[in-house]
Protein backbone atom coordinates (compact mmCIF):
# COMPACT_ATOMS: atom_id res chain seq x y z
CA UNK A 1 0.00 0.00 0.00
CA UNK A 2 2.92 1.96 0.80
CA UNK A 3 4.65 1.81 -2.19
CA UNK A 4 1.23 2.39 -4.22
CA UNK A 5 0.95 5.82 -2.40
CA UNK A 6 4.35 6.88 -3.33
CA UNK A 7 3.83 6.27 -6.86
CA UNK A 8 0.36 6.93 -7.05
CA UNK A 9 1.69 10.35 -5.91
CA UNK A 10 4.28 10.48 -8.02
CA UNK A 11 1.96 10.23 -11.08
CA UNK A 12 0.24 12.62 -9.36
CA UNK A 13 2.99 15.33 -9.52
CA UNK A 14 3.25 15.17 -13.24
CA UNK A 15 0.19 16.97 -13.55
CA UNK A 16 1.56 20.14 -11.99
CA UNK A 17 4.50 19.62 -14.19
CA UNK A 18 2.88 19.67 -17.79
CA UNK A 19 0.91 22.86 -16.73
CA UNK A 20 4.07 24.14 -15.62
CA UNK A 21 5.62 23.44 -19.13
CA UNK A 22 2.85 24.34 -20.58
CA UNK A 23 1.93 27.94 -19.17
CA UNK A 24 5.71 28.84 -19.16
CA UNK A 25 6.49 27.86 -23.05
CA UNK A 26 3.21 29.03 -24.26
CA UNK A 27 1.61 31.41 -21.69
CA UNK A 28 -1.91 33.15 -22.36
CA UNK A 29 -1.30 32.66 -26.22
CA UNK A 30 -1.79 28.51 -25.14
CA UNK A 31 -5.23 29.05 -23.59
CA UNK A 32 -6.50 32.05 -26.47
CA UNK A 33 -5.02 31.49 -29.56
CA UNK A 34 -7.33 33.25 -31.43
CA UNK A 35 -7.43 36.48 -29.10
CA UNK A 36 -5.50 38.96 -28.50
CA UNK A 37 -3.38 38.40 -25.11
CA UNK A 38 -2.76 41.30 -22.47
CA UNK A 39 0.70 41.44 -21.13
CA UNK A 40 -0.26 41.62 -17.62
CA UNK A 41 -2.48 38.32 -17.58
CA UNK A 42 0.33 36.33 -19.59
CA UNK A 43 2.96 37.50 -17.44
CA UNK A 44 0.82 36.14 -14.53
CA UNK A 45 0.16 32.76 -15.80
CA UNK A 46 3.70 32.35 -16.60
CA UNK A 47 4.41 33.34 -13.16
CA UNK A 48 2.36 30.80 -11.38
CA UNK A 49 2.78 28.32 -13.92
CA UNK A 50 6.49 28.78 -11.83
CA UNK A 51 5.02 27.89 -9.13
CA UNK A 52 2.96 24.90 -10.80
CA UNK A 53 6.55 23.74 -10.77
CA UNK A 54 7.66 24.38 -7.44
CA UNK A 55 4.47 22.18 -6.10
CA UNK A 56 5.79 18.98 -8.30
CA UNK A 57 9.45 19.63 -6.87
CA UNK A 58 7.83 19.75 -3.72
CA UNK A 59 6.02 16.54 -4.03
CA UNK A 60 8.96 15.15 -5.00
CA UNK A 61 10.78 16.01 -1.95
CA UNK A 62 7.91 14.75 0.03
CA UNK A 63 8.25 11.11 -1.23
CA UNK A 64 11.61 10.82 0.01
CA UNK A 65 10.11 10.34 3.40
CA UNK A 66 6.35 10.28 3.33
CA UNK A 67 6.14 9.78 7.35
CA UNK A 68 8.39 12.52 7.87
CA UNK A 69 7.43 15.13 5.33
CA UNK A 70 3.88 15.01 6.07
CA UNK A 71 3.67 18.55 7.04
CA UNK A 72 4.77 19.46 3.72
CA UNK A 73 2.00 17.03 2.15
CA UNK A 74 -0.41 19.01 4.07
CA UNK A 75 0.15 22.47 3.21
CA UNK A 76 0.59 21.15 -0.57
CA UNK A 77 -2.81 19.97 -0.44
CA UNK A 78 -4.15 23.15 1.39
CA UNK A 79 -2.97 24.83 -1.66
CA UNK A 80 -4.38 22.89 -4.30
CA UNK A 81 -7.39 22.88 -2.62
CA UNK A 82 -7.82 26.68 -2.00
CA UNK A 83 -6.71 27.18 -6.12
CA UNK A 84 -9.49 24.51 -7.05
CA UNK A 85 -11.80 26.51 -4.85
CA UNK A 86 -10.59 30.08 -6.74
CA UNK A 87 -11.44 27.88 -10.02
CA UNK A 88 -14.52 27.23 -8.71
CA UNK A 89 -15.65 30.49 -7.83
CA UNK A 90 -14.38 31.73 -11.40
CA UNK A 91 -16.78 28.57 -12.67
CA UNK A 92 -19.80 30.16 -10.55
CA UNK A 93 -19.10 34.15 -11.10
CA UNK A 94 -17.37 34.12 -14.52
CA UNK A 95 -18.49 31.04 -16.23
CA UNK A 96 -16.83 27.84 -17.03
CA UNK A 97 -13.25 27.62 -18.45
CA UNK A 98 -11.85 24.78 -20.58
CA UNK A 99 -12.79 21.15 -20.09
CA UNK A 100 -8.79 20.90 -18.43
CA UNK A 101 -9.94 23.66 -16.29
CA UNK A 102 -12.66 21.71 -15.03
CA UNK A 103 -10.68 18.33 -14.39
CA UNK A 104 -8.03 20.55 -12.39
CA UNK A 105 -11.08 21.99 -10.30
CA UNK A 106 -11.93 18.69 -9.31
CA UNK A 107 -8.51 16.94 -8.92
CA UNK A 108 -7.46 20.22 -6.87
CA UNK A 109 -10.86 20.03 -4.72
CA UNK A 110 -10.61 15.94 -4.08
CA UNK A 111 -6.79 15.99 -3.29
CA UNK A 112 -8.13 16.05 0.73
CA UNK A 113 -7.85 12.43 -0.37
CA UNK A 114 -3.84 12.09 -0.60
CA UNK A 115 -4.20 12.56 3.02
CA UNK A 116 -6.54 10.07 3.97
CA UNK A 117 -4.20 7.76 2.11
CA UNK A 118 -1.15 8.38 3.67
CA UNK A 119 -2.55 8.58 6.87
CA UNK A 120 -3.55 4.82 6.43
CA UNK A 121 -0.26 3.88 4.76
CA UNK A 122 1.92 6.05 7.45
CA UNK A 123 -0.39 5.27 10.00
CA UNK A 124 -0.65 8.14 11.97
CA UNK A 125 -3.84 10.10 11.95
CA UNK A 126 -4.03 12.71 9.38
CA UNK A 127 -4.39 15.18 12.35
CA UNK A 128 -1.33 15.29 14.57
CA UNK A 129 -0.37 17.51 17.58
CA UNK A 130 3.04 18.37 16.84
CA UNK A 131 5.20 15.29 17.62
Amino acid sequence: MRTGFKIALALFSLIPLYFAYLGLSQGAAGLMPEAEVASPLDNQLRYLSGVYAMVSMMIWYALTDIDRHRRLLQLIVAGLVIGGLGRLISHLSVGPGDSTQFAGMIIELSTPLLLVWQSWVTEKPVEDNGS
